[in-house]
């Protein structure tokens, strides 16, 4: 049940601390960098080409959207105006006036922007993330009924490590500079800001989106841009967000952890019995903050509270009564998804536990293999960007690209304030501007960054005038719950009312 912050997808500034600091190359025509780059293993790799760009089209509800996609790079130079590292983002532009410009950020940490831009908001998408999809499926893009750029632009942005982005210093300073709590924040601010400034874009209508544990930077990148920089966000978009690490502590005291995970998993239950309405879950997420939460605090001073979780527990879960007795109606995530699949040979996975895939040691007293959905979206989101960016967009780099980088996760630094998470972060943001709206998006079957977490987090928030202006909306699926049609198509209407669109 307990993770550590730099484990919560793995499973998408004025400079101080480190000193990290980024500024935009002065000539669009020439790499960022001059001289070659050493990667973390000590070879030498060439330098950045310049930015390249393609003019592409997509359809959308019978509306052709001509637009022009740029693949290019800004680099991060130290306190002595040293350049320490190259970010490298995808940019997606529409001619128009007054358009406003959204930066998406994946999780991780160790995660490219890849999944946000082909499967849930760019202008093309690629299939992966649902039962049935398979890693070898040939990686072909198509059109994406669900992009935002009919009212937005986009852009992609990979943070050092992940993608093509790279750290031109060793690990230990990397760590130090990039892989980090704090600078991780600092930096990433600065690209978005470097960035406006590049592309004359200041006084643009300006919005972020991040998923994971891109939702946990969203509120400290927002304040941040705000108190710091003098870039203020309209809106925020946080997708299936890490918000707060410690809500899955003390599970030997404190009901929240249970009560965190038995709204998705009883989700999940009712999707497999075709039921899943926000009618039926609103009496679970009841139960769950009340009856559940009450009984789990009484113990053993209540005998008859044990037996009352138990029955209704099952009753919820669909799982076997003995297997829920044992457990005293506290469900542990991987046991969980190890159980309900159990008698045919598959598990589920923590992003969508309806996901499943073949438990390849079925008799081992723990798992002992990947998670099906992360060990099925490398290769399609890998095989695609790649050929879209050096093929199709024609950034001619030879490079690995980082899909998912365990790398990164495992030098990941967690600075002391890391486990406070970004709440905090979020109420003041929230405060600082009357203008600025969140919507908190989850799928419903999620286990990894459960909705229920959310729920509770905005329900202890104070109005700030207008309680609207922060939002939980919860859609079926799991943690990418956009790869589903209808659950994408519902985020882009609710997105669109966020954006003041019709």
């Amino acid at each position: 049940m307990r993770k550590s912050l730099q484990t919560a997808l793995l499973a998408a500034f004025v400079l101080t601390g480190f000193g990290t600091t980024s500024i935009f190359a002065a000539d669009t025509h020439k790499p960022a960098a001059t001289q070659d780059a050493p990667n973390s293993n000590g070879f030498h790799l060439p330098p950045f080409p310049a930015d390249a760009q393609v003019s592409q089209s997509t359809t959308v509800d019978g509306k052709t959207l001509k637009y022009t996609v740029t693949v290019g790079s800004l680099p991060v130079r130290d306190e002595k105006g040293e350049i320490t590292g190259e970010v490298v983002f995808t940019a997606y532009r529409m001619p128009g006036k007054d358009r406003p410009v959204t930066f998406a950020l994946n999780g991780g940490p160790g995660a490219s922007s890849v999944y946000l831009n082909f499967g849930a908001i760019g202008p093309k998408k690629v299939n992966f993330g649902v039962e049935g999809d398979t890693p070898s499926a040939p990686a072909t893009l198509r059109d994406n009924p669900g992009t935002w750029l009919g009212f937005t632009d986009l852009v992609f942005i990979d943070p050092v490590g992940t993608g093509y982005s790279r750290a031109l210093v060793d690990d230990k300073e990397a760590t130090k500079q990039f892989y980090s709590t704090d600078s991780d924040i600092k930096y990433l601010s600065r690209i978005v800001y470097d960035w406006l400034v590049k592309n004359g874009r200041m006084t643009s209508r300006k919005y972020l989106v991040g998923e994971s544990y891109g939702g946990f930077r969203g509120p400290r990148i927002t304040d941040y841009l705000q108190t710091q920089l003098g870039v203020a966000m309209n809106g925020v978009v946080l997708l299936s967000p890490y918000l707060d690490p410690t809500a899955s502590d003390d599970e030997n005291v404190s009901p929240l952890p249970w009560m965190l995970t038995l709204p998705s998993i009883a989700a999940a239950h009712l999707e497999r019995e075709h039921k899943l309405t926000p009618e039926t879950m609103a009496s679970i997420v009841e139960y769950t903050r009340g009856e559940y939460a009450s009984d789990l605090m009484r113990g053993r001073s209540d005998l008859q509270a044990t037996d009352r979780v138990v029955n209704k527990v099952t009753a919820l879960t669909g799982l076997d009564p003995l297997f829920v007795k044992r457990s005293g109606g506290r469900l542990e995530t991987q046991a969980y998804l190890r159980e309900v699949y159990r008698a045919e040979g598959r598990l589920g996975s923590r992003y969508d536990s309806n996901v499943t895939a073949w438990d390849p040691f079925p008799y081992a007293p723990h798992q002992q293999t990947g998670d099906p959905i992360l060990n099925g979206i490398i290769a399609p989101t890998t095989s695609a960007m790649v050929n879209f960016v050096t093929q199709t967009v024609g950034w001619k780099f030879e490079g690995r690209y980082n899909a998912l980088s365990y790398a990164v996760n495992k030098l990941w630094h967690e600075d002391d304030d890391a486990r406070q998470g970004s709440v905090s972060q979020l109420r003041e943001a929230v405060a600082n501007d009357p203008g600025l709206r969140v919507l908190i998006a989850h799928g419903w079957d999620d286990l990894s960054c459960p909705f229920m977490a959310s729920v509770l987090i905005v329900d202890q928030m104070p109005a700030m005038g207008d309680p609207t202006r922060v939002q939980v909306k919860n859609y079926p699926g799991g943690h990418m719950f956009y790869a589903r049609a209808d659950s994408q198509a519902a985020l882009t209407a609710d997105v669109r009312v966020l954006y003041g669109v019709k």
